[in-house]
């Protein structure tokens, strides 16, 4: 039985919710800037669109 950690604190998870809301506009589409921030913080963009 395997059990998943939480790899990011919360306080990483937050910042990183409030890096899209803030560079959104800056990218074509808010999946564009989650596929940028997501390299940024070393997660996969998928995660990342979870969190927002």
């Amino acid at each position: 039985m395997s059990k998943t950690t939480n790899k990011f604190a919360p306080e990483v998870r937050a910042r990183a919710v409030r890096m899209v809301q803030d560079h959104e506009a800056e990218h074509s589409s808010r999946w564009a800037a989650i596929v940028s921030i997501s390299e940024k913080i070393g997660c996969v963009p998928q995660t990342l669109f979870e969190w927002v």
